[in-house]
């Protein structure tokens, strides 16, 4: 509740805030609540009794006027110092003008009143949200427009760590522009903050550095910001895989040491596949993730199964490759070759739409093979050998149907345990000759196969043709050489 007398506005200029009110047989009280004005008569005041109703009324007029100024602080957001400093802002808060006068001239708390001070806590937008939520909303990562594909070829924003080069106790700027470092701020020493407390074993007080020094520290600073940008910029050369820009072919070194101590410095990893997936989810709509498809294996015979990394982030297709490689060493297959050059015989494996027909060749052939095929077949450690691929070229498929059919070959020996029956082969270098590559370990059998258990072999068209030089090309006789 606020008094004021019922004289008039001029009887306001009599007294101030710090002086009493003129007290009467008649008070104006005046509530917020009620309509203005609404009088109430009070009793008259005994002589006695007017000091003590005369400190009353002043301080309810202090506590009033307090109770305005501080509310209009809140909502200006500004420390005042008692009444006397928001008397300077005019005197919104208070009912007549005239009150402005007095407040000016003789304030109604002192400084030193432990209540005329109040803390204020200046908080905006930019005190509310932390670092991440500013940079999500300047990158613009999320949205229905990122979801969909809308500017995937604009020039799009690097995050930033702005915490770099940021040391506790250190300023930013010169000591003589006021614009990069205020008054008070920047050169300072704060003995065990950012300056040592014992220095040639003296106990070092606060300080500040001179201008010369500061500017010194100013640039290397600079310095280094130059540096690291320099550095996100420049990109490391990486060994050429199938083609320049792809991730296939390329190595991703050895798999990382297991928890047991076991090292793998045999082996060698090679990128297959990246390629760009995604999943319809109900939450997040069109979601994206990488996809890797690595192998590995050491070049004599074991080699890894085909293993996946997926990553839900961008521009972490060689994180997830190393991921996958690591998961590919516990997945090991061991790949029977002949004479560590090549397979037993020849292989036809299909798996889903692909189908893979592999040829056994002679010592120098080389590979001849489809580029996916070329690589693993040299982690496995073959040399010579022909494949080529019928139906659909997926990755992943021609993957797949190698490490099916290179699983199921059967060797010379277990053939011939298996039929109880010498193996022999015919080259050409040696004519009619038959060179033996195998002999049973129970001896061979003296009656002759039953003719129902001789496979019957389908030929492919292609090869009658070449047989009987009905087939010719001009490319016949190029030898590729792809890693």
């Amino acid at each position: 509740m606020c008094l004021r007398p019922s004289a008039g506005p001029a009887a306001l200029d009599t007294w101030g805030p710090c002086t009493s009110p003129p007290l009467g047989d008649e008070v104006e009280a005046v509530s917020r609540n009620a309509p203005w004005p609404r009088r109430a008569v009070a009793p008259g005041i005994p002589p006695a009794q007017a000091p003590a109703v005369r400190d009353m009324l002043t301080g309810s007029f202090r506590a009033s006027q307090m109770a305005a100024a501080t509310r209009w602080c809140c909502v200006l957001r500004l420390p005042v110092a008692g009444v006397g400093a928001f008397g300077a802002l005019g005197g919104a808060a208070l009912t007549r003008p005239a009150l402005t006068r007095p407040a000016l001239t003789r304030p109604a708390l002192t400084r030193s009143d432990p209540a005329a001070w109040q803390q204020t806590r200046h908080s905006s937008f930019f005190n509310k949200l932390t670092a991440d939520d500013l940079w999500r909303g300047v990158l613009a990562e999320k949205g229905s427009g990122t979801r969909k594909g809308r500017g995937k070829r604009a020039k799009r924003k690097v995050k930033k760590n702005l915490n770099h080069g940021q040391v506790l106790g250190e300023g930013v700027g010169s000591l003589t522009d006021p614009l990069t470092c205020p008054p008070g701020r920047g050169g300072y020493l704060w003995p065990g903050l950012n300056a040592p407390v014992l220095k040639d074993g003296t106990l070092q007080s606060f300080s500040r550095r001179g201008e010369a020094e500061q500017e010194e520290k100013r640039a290397e600073l600079e310095r280094q910001r130059e540096e690291w940008d320099r550095k996100r910029k420049i990109k490391v050369k990486r060994e050429r895989g199938w083609t320049g820009s792809s991730w296939g072919g390329i190595s991703l070194g050895t798999p990382d040491p297991g928890p047991n101590g076991e090292t793998y410095e045999d082996f060698d990893s090679r990128v297959i596949e990246v390629k760009s997936v995604f999943n319809m989810t109900a939450k997040e709509g069109r979601k994206r993730s990488v996809s890797c498809l690595v192998a590995v294996g050491n070049g004599n015979g074991a080699a890894g199964k085909i293993c996946f990394g997926k990553s839900s982030r961008q521009n972490h297709s060689s994180e997830k490759g190393l991921c996958a490689k690591n998961r590919a060493i516990h997945y090991l297959y061991y790949i029977e070759r002949y004479n560590n050059h090549t397979i037993y015989h020849d292989i036809d494996s299909t798996f889903k739409r692909t189908t893979l027909r592999m040829k056994k060749q002679n010592k120098g052939y080389g590979l001849h093979c489809h580029r996916a095929v070329i690589t693993i077949c040299k982690l496995i450690g073959i040399e010579d050998m022909y494949a080529k691929v019928e139906g659909s070229v997926n990755l992943l498929n021609i993957t797949r149907a190698l490490f099916h059919g290179l699983a199921s070959q059967e060797t010379h020996q277990a053939l011939a345990d298996k039929k109880q029956l010498n193996v022999v082969e015919f080259r050409e270098e040696q004519g009619v000759l038959p060179i033996v590559v195998a002999q049973p370990k129970l001896g061979a059998r003296n009656d002759p196969e039953v003719e129902d258990d001789v496979p019957n072999t389908k030929l492919h068209w292609a090869d009658v043709q070449a047989a009987q030089g009905w087939k010719s090309s001009v490319w016949a006789g190029v030898k590729r050489t792809v890693w």
